[in-house]
């Protein structure tokens, strides 16, 4: 899991806790304001409710006067119209309630079946069947329950005690209007009937009485300015007009006939009655603006706690993300860095230092602190330790590598050191091994003296592999360019199996530029001793040379057990590209020839052969390249790499037929100990020509390979008739100045053993007076100039 992720699950758990404990925090808050809201549905519905029992009222004294012949139906049905209008409005109001208490809902349930009710109570109104005791009976059922959904919203959940009261105050005051209105029916009847009974007494007197209990009732839990409000309506004359009566009529005894007219009685209540009415809304719209301002206070209450608690969630989150995004923003440089060291800055410096004298004489410590830190401001927390020692990480990892350089060069240095004391030694035994042939005329000991010679030559081959394994190059410089085959005949001088090479089709022309000469020989010594070492012993290793437009191409052809594809791929990979550090002693070969060949561009790449065995091809480019037509090549002595002793067998000269698909082309003479420089396959070279081949590469008559050839092998190279060492043919007499001619031509001189330890003691003597001649001048190899103890630096 990702660190973004495990930051967000980090904050979310807290945060979702946070959460639900703000909503229970908010759930009291949210429920005060629902409970205001209901509260105001409720208080709306109530004004409704006084508004229709107003109009009940009068429509219940209309309805009277129609039954008692005290008034008309057109009056009544003005009442009516108007009652079914406040009808409306209640049922709109009662429709928008969800909750209510208990005896407010049980009020309303009966409100609602008067209701329906009161279309049969008007229809017997005007037909007159019903009677007056009745009909006002079910006017004030209906009236009261109204009265009492008024009272019973007092005691609504999330109603406080000042509201409450006002809620009372208001349904009381509706009472009062409901005893006037009693009281107005009650004299009515009085009129219509025998007269003002002891029961119509008893009952004016309770109305009288509970309007009385009701304005108290109003006066002790209202506003006092609810009751100014209603002592100012009804003092007017209007009021004062009704009270007068209303005396007259309660002075009048049981039995007794009452004095007012019902006219005059009804005009004056009904004035009486609409004075409360304003009262009655004044009050209702005060009640409304009460609970108004209960709720906007519960909202704002709610709406401030929500606020505060989403402005602290939100903050919350803010720092979480903000202080997140900086961490994982600091880990994702820190990742950056660390992978730009391990892909770029790391592996640069490491292949810098991989480069001899990278150091320049600093220390490890010093290349280290050079280096610089690849993670900059990294603070003091917990990731700032980790970016420090990352910083020290790499600091460690530049200062080590810094030391496997100093190491390497150390090692390098040795190298140099030894190669140099070694080559100082081969010069010394070549010097001396030129001193006792001189002498020597036996040709069996000159055969031995020859086999020194060589090795000799060998041992300085493997001193300039040091040299090169060191980063430096040979000692020796030419002046003059050489034809490529003059190099691989001075390549296969510096093997042990010499007499096993082949020299096969060498296109003519193809010279070596005078600065590549002894390391393209020392690439090809190597390859041909690889080449001889792993093929079998009665097989020959071939070389060919081609000339395409812009390289030209030295193939080595053995016939051996192979490389397996993965193995050749390593080592095809190792020639491209050559190591740093020496590497493994057994594949000293392959450093030396990948580092010489990088040195000049030269690629050097292993083949997988039709047959048998493998084909190391040279791709020479066209800047290690010259020509030479008409050129002679130089003499093998001439190059500094072989000595015309080592020989020692004219098959190194012996051309290889090629056929088609053994990788040296189809430009190969069909015939054996020809070579084609031009020709198409299975044409011979012409005599001329041949007889010029064989006087460039100095092959003497008795070394014709094509009489000493026994037939083919199946990969097509010439199988060698067997000689024994007495059949040896012997060498030449070799023309021309020099400290080497050969003494064929000398009078044999037959030596005892006595003889032989003279020349060996002298042979000593002459070692040691070289030495202590190289001791005297500080070193000096004698036989070598100045310049030969030089080496030349790699480039």
């Amino acid at each position: 899991m990702r660190i973004n992720r495990r930051l967000i699950l980090l904050v979310s758990i807290p945060l979702a806790v946070a959460v639900a404990f703000s909503l229970r925090a908010l759930a009291p808050a949210v429920d005060h304001v629902v409970q205001a809201q209901r509260l105001t549905q409720m208080v709306d519905a109530a004004d409704a409710a006084g508004q229709l029992s107003s109009r009940l009222q009068g429509e219940r004294a209309a309805a009277t006067a129609l039954v008692a012949a005290q008034g008309d139906e057109a009056a009544f049905t003005k009442r009516a119209e108007a009652t079914d209008t406040a009808i409306a409005k209640y049922r709109d109001h009662r429709e928008e309630l969800s909750s209510v208490p208990e005896k407010a809902e049980e009020a309303l349930q009966r409100v609602d079946r008067s209701l329906a009710e009161l279309s049969s109570l008007r229809a017997q109104v005007r037909s007159g069947t019903s009677t007056l005791s009745a009909l006002t009976f079910r006017y004030r059922i209906t009236i009261a329950d109204l009265i009492n959904y008024r009272g019973g919203i007092a005691q609504a959940d999330g109603v406080d005690v000042d509201l409450s009261d006002r809620i009372q105050a208001a349904a009381a005051l509706s009472q009062a209007g409901e005893y006037l209105a009693q009281q107005q029916v009650v004299v009515q009847r009085a009129l219509h009937s025998e007269g003002f009974t002891p029961a119509a007494q008893r009952a004016f007197d309770a109305t009288s009485l509970g309007y009385t209990a009701s304005r108290r009732e109003m006066a002790a839990v209202g506003p006092q300015e609810w009751r100014s409000w209603l002592e100012r309506s009804l003092a007017g004359p209007d009021a004062l007009a009704a009270q007068r009566l209303e005396d007259e009529v309660s002075r009048t005894a049981g039995g007794d006939q009452l004095s007012v007219s019902a006219g005059e009685w009804l005009d004056a209540t009904s004035g009486r009655l609409a004075l409360l009415v304003p009262i009655e809304r004044r009050v209702d719209g005060s009640v409304h603006d009460a609970v108004i301002d209960s709720r906007s206070a519960q909202l704002w209450w709610a709406v401030g706690e929500v606020a505060l608690v989403l402005l602290t969630l939100v903050g919350a989150l803010l720092v979480a993300i903000r202080l997140g995004r900086v961490m994982i923003r600091r880990l994702r440089e820190l990742r950056n860095a660390a992978r730009e060291v391990a892909t770029k800055r790391l592996p640069m410096i490491v292949e810098d230092l991989s480069q001899p004298g990278a150091l320049g004489g600093a220390t490890p410590e010093q290349v280290a602190g050079n280096s610089g830190t690849p993670v900059g401001a990294t603070g003091e927390d917990e990731i700032g330790e980790v970016g420090h020692a990352f910083n020290a990480v790499h600091y460690e990892a530049v200062r080590l590598a810094a030391q496997q350089a100093h190491v390497r060069d150390q090692f390098a240095e040795t190298l140099v050191g030894v190669a140099r004391r070694g080559a100082q030694l081969t010069a010394v035994m070549v010097s001396e091994l030129d001193a006792v042939q001189r002498d020597e005329a036996d040709p069996e000991r000159m055969k031995v003296l020859f086999a020194l010679d060589h090795l000799a030559v060998r041992m300085e081959r493997n001193t300039n592999s040091l040299l090169v394994l060191g980063g430096y190059g040979n000692a020796r410089v030419r002046n003059a360019d050489s034809p490529c085959a003059t190099v691989i005949v001075a390549a296969a001088q510096q093997i042990e199996r010499f007499h096993r090479v082949t020299l096969g089709t060498v296109e003519r022309g193809i010279g070596i530029s005078a600065r590549v000469v002894h390391d393209l020989a020392h690439i090809l010594a190597e390859l041909l001793d690889n080449a001889t070492r792993f093929s079998p012993p009665d097989r020959q290793v071939g070389v060919a040379v081609w000339s395409l437009v812009d390289r030209a191409v030295v193939q080595i052809v053995d016939e051996g057990v192979g490389i397996s594809p993965e193995r050749r791929e390593v080592l095809n990979a190792r020639l491209a590209e050559p190591r740093a550090d020496v590497g493994n002693v057994r594949s000293m070969g392959l450093q030396v020839v990948s580092r010489l060949a990088t040195r000049h561009g030269i690629v050097v790449e292993l083949r997988d052969s039709s047959g048998p065995g493998t084909i190391a091809e040279v791709t020479l480019p066209a800047s290690v390249l010259v020509n030479v037509t008409g050129q002679s090549p130089a003499d093998p002595q001439e190059l500094g790499l072989g000595r015309p002793g080592g020989l020692g067998d004219g098959s190194v000269f012996s051309p290889r037929p090629g056929r088609p698909g053994q990788g040296l082309g189809e430009k190969v003479a069909a015939g054996v100990g020809t070579a084609a420089p031009s020709g198409a396959a299975g044409h011979e070279q012409p005599t001329a020509e041949r007889a010029d081949t064989t006087r460039r590469l100095r092959v003497p008559e008795e070394y014709d390979p094509a009489k000493r050839i026994a037939g083919t092998s199946s990969a097509g190279l010439p199988v060698r008739a067997r000689q024994s060492a007495e059949s040896w043919p012997r060498v030449p007499e070799r023309s021309g100045p020099g400290p080497r001619a050969a003494t064929a031509k000398k009078p044999q001189r037959r030596r005892d053993s006595r003889q032989i330890s003279d020349v060996l003691a002298a042979y000593t003597r002459g070692v040691s007076r070289s030495t202590e001649r190289r001791t005297e001048s500080g070193g000096a190899n004698p036989g070598r100039t100045a310049n030969d103890d030089e080496t030349q630096r790699s480039k």
